[in-house]
């Protein structure tokens, strides 16, 4: 059977382009389809959390994220001059750690010995960056990877059977062996295969727009609760949110006006602004539902289009690049063959999870936002934890995802967890060696190579000794940065053949190599990389 392209993405956003450019670097043919025909301007998301700022750590994009991120603190640096009397801030404001329902967290009160907060290099210094930047940055490197991106092309049916899925467009047919629904919270993909979308209803009718306005200066910064609701000012010029429990909206897709925003501004913050002009605004409610799985034969769900949920806490979008890491380099195996039994269906286990955590995130911030005496006493008490160190870490490190892990049956203390970005003796760093999507065996003894041997292109073995001292002998990372397999020794003499002298790094100062198993290393291999493509070397 004749194929079009191997996989069909449906959606353009951040999500979509994500998995685009991780199946184009794990060798998959791919176009993406998007109903919109330009990048779509209404603010979203404002910031990355750890994980999705590691994911693109390690693809290269840090310098990207850096300059996107530089823009946003000027801003940032310009609206707190905008709300200076005289033009310059009193007092710098603490450093922010996020928020739980508007509960303004400061990273003044973080544990800096707690180790799930230490050993992100470089992607602890990320994180206000915008969707549409992101967006931005994504479009332009999957145009380098040669990805196919169709604009102003809706989806409109699909056709699924055992061999792959041929899709109906606006304007053609595409036969591709996989599909995947990257299309948003109103997904037609997930629509029109048939999957199931429990959850609960809505109960907030909320709006976050970019305004031009009169009287801002009455408007305190930041998050802050009120006898009508929640709003929020800043951190840039112009920039509002408010959450009110009167009903949901009736129309969630016709034009917001001023006039409509000028009112729910007044209402939640008792103020008297004027509304003069809008630049960009959007409705949004608290529907939290999620599929109950992540695939149904040929196609995938990814992003909105799995999981929907109130943006309170920015989780959204960093669930959805999450999402395209995980599944991007394990249709990749799947599509060219190489890929061991049931690993696709490890996405969905893998991942489902950490949906679930996140409505449930969210439900609990809308129970705290609501103004009933109840909800108003208990946020008192959530208030007050916030105002602990070891309040503030539980809350932060939620926020930021650095407690995500998978389940992946090691004893290991590492197995599971994104890889530390371990700094190494040649000068480079573990994320730098991550760039090209394979799998990566960190061996600095130069003793466990002879296992990865037969997986040719899909893993890349490094043999620079680790710099921290407490650092693994043995590590396994998989193409997507979490660890499949580490050992604190890693002695494989008795089955690999000890490496020339001219070809052993240096391992006066590695850390002692007695007693390692290797079987578990080789059966981390087969689990995730499937059978090696030549024997062993011997």
């Amino acid at each position: 059977m004749s194929y079009d392209v191997d996989v069909v993405v449906a959606g353009g956003g951040p999500t979509g382009l994500m998995l685009a450019c991780e199946l184009r670097l794990g060798g998959a043919s791919v176009v993406v389809m998007e109903r919109l025909t330009e990048m779509d301007p209404t603010i979203k998301a404002g910031s990355l959390n750890t994980p999705s700022v590691e994911a693109l750590y390690r693809r290269g994009m840090m310098p990207d994220l850096q300059e996107a991120q530089e823009g946003n603190l000027q801003q940032f640096a310009a609206f707190m001059r905008q709300r200076s009397p005289g033009g310059e801030p009193a007092k710098a404001p603490p450093r922010f750690a996020g928020h739980f329902a508007g509960i303004m967290l400061s990273a003044d009160l973080l544990d800096p010995s707690d180790p799930e907060l230490t050993g992100h290099g470089p992607a602890d210094l990320i994180g206000m960056v915008t969707q549409q930047q992101l967006e931005t940055i994504l479009a332009d490197r999957a145009a380098k990877l040669g990805v196919e991106v169709r604009r102003g092309v809706e989806l409109t049916g699909l056709e699924a059977d055992a061999d792959g899925v041929t899709v109906t467009t606006s304007g053609e047919r595409i036969r591709g062996r996989w599909l995947v629904g990257c299309d948003g919270g109103r997904s037609a993909v997930r629509k029109l295969a048939g999957f199931d979308f429990p959850g609960t209803d809505p109960e907030i009718d909320a709006h976050q727009a970019m305004v031009e306005m009169e009287g801002s200066e009455a408007l305190e910064t930041g998050w802050h609760a009120t006898a009508t609701g929640v709003y929020a000012h800043g951190p840039v010029p112009g920039r509002v949110l408010t959450v009110e429990f009167g009903g949901v909206p009736a129309d969630r897709d016709g034009a917001i006006t001023a006039e409509e925003l000028q009112a729910s501004i007044r209402n939640v913050s008792g103020t008297e602004v004027v509304v003069t002009g809008v630049k960009t605004a959007t409705r949004f409610t608290d529907n939290a539902r999620q599929a109950t799985t992540y695939r149904l034969g040929r196609v995938l769900l990814a992003g909105d289009a799995a999981h929907v949920h109130s943006p309170f806490g920015g989780q959204g979008l960093n669930l959805g690049i999450g999402d395209a890491a995980n599944l991007g380099w394990k249709l990749a195996a799947t599509v060219l063959g190489w890929a061991p039994e049931g690993l696709l269906d490890t996405y969905t286990t893998e991942r489902h999870p950490i949906g679930a955590w996140v409505l449930d995130w969210t439900r609990a911030q809308v129970a705290l936002m609501r103004p009933d005496p109840r909800a108003r006493a208990l946020r008192e008490v959530v208030t007050d934890l916030t105002r602990t160190v070891t309040g503030t870490t539980y809350f932060a490190k939620k926020i930021s995802g650095v407690w995500q892990r998978y389940d992946l049956h090691g004893d290991h203390p590492l197995v599971g967890a994104s890889a530390p970005d371990f700094e190494l003796a040649d000068g480079t760093r573990l994320a730098d060696h991550l760039h090209e999507g394979r799998a990566l065996l960190l061996d600095p003894s130069g003793r466990l190579r002879a296992l990865a041997g037969g997986y040719g292109d899909r893993i890349k073995v490094i043999t620079a000794a680790v710099l921290d001292e407490t650092g693994p002998a043995g590590l396994l990372v998989r193409p997507d940065g979490f660890v499949a397999w580490a050992a604190d020794t890693a002695d494989t003499a008795d089955t690999a053949d000890t490496p020339d002298t001219a070809d052993t790094p240096d391992t006066a100062d590695a850390p002692d190599t007695a007693g390692a198993d290797p079987g578990s290393l080789e059966a981390a291999l087969s689990t995730w990389l499937g059978a090696p493509a030549v024997a062993p070397l011997a």
